[in-house]
């Protein structure tokens, strides 16, 4: 594992050194703020409730948020209490204020995959798509202000399709059960 911790760590340190532009640090600050709390994909998917035709969708992506923050921050942050690497890596600096909870995995990325996914398989392709592409810029933020490892976001984005998908399957499963629709 020692191999890991130092993969996680050279990269961060790559992208501090190479990939950081002063320029562009506040579009960053931005993209990563809007994972704040889940604060975006919950008020995206709190609107897609009030017009009938949207309604399974923004349910859906609302239970996947709660079933992603059951496990990712309640059971898997507390279970692995990992550090934030700019208390390990020594040089790195973070360009945002420094998070209080543990590190693995990326919460962030996990809600935003939770929400994203299913949005692009219940929406139309080009909406849903859109969703993705934010999802994973605000996965990539995480690296990019430094207080995440690529390990926490990975894991992360495995738990936010975890949880989509479980979501997903489950309403499915008790629409076809009782027979309503989707809609």
């Amino acid at each position: 594992m020692e191999w890991l911790a130092s993969l996680d760590a050279g990269i961060l340190l790559f992208i501090q050194e190479y990939i950081r532009i002063d320029f562009m640090n506040g579009f960053w600050r931005f993209i990563t703020s809007l994972g704040n709390q889940g604060w975006f994909w919950i008020a995206v998917s709190v609107i897609l409730l009030i017009p009938k035709r949207t309604r399974y969708i923004g349910l859906a992506a609302l239970l996947s948020l709660a079933v992603n923050f059951l496990i990712a921050n309640l059971i898997l942050k507390p279970l692995v209490a990992r550090i934030r690497p700019y208390e390990a890596i020594e040089g790195l600096k973070i360009l945002i204020a420094a998070p209080h909870d543990y590190s693995f995995p990326s919460g962030h990325t996990s809600a935003s995959f939770a929400a994203a996914l299913v949005y692009l398989r219940k929406m139309p392709k080009p909406y849903g798509v859109c969703f993705v592409v934010l999802a994973a810029l605000i996965a990539i933020s995480r690296l990019y202000v430094g207080v995440h490892y690529p390990t926490d976001v990975l894991g992360g984005f495995l738990i936010g399709m975890i949880s989509s998908w479980a979501v997903c399957r489950g309403m499915e499963y008790l629409s076809r059960k009782t027979g309503t629709e989707e809609t």
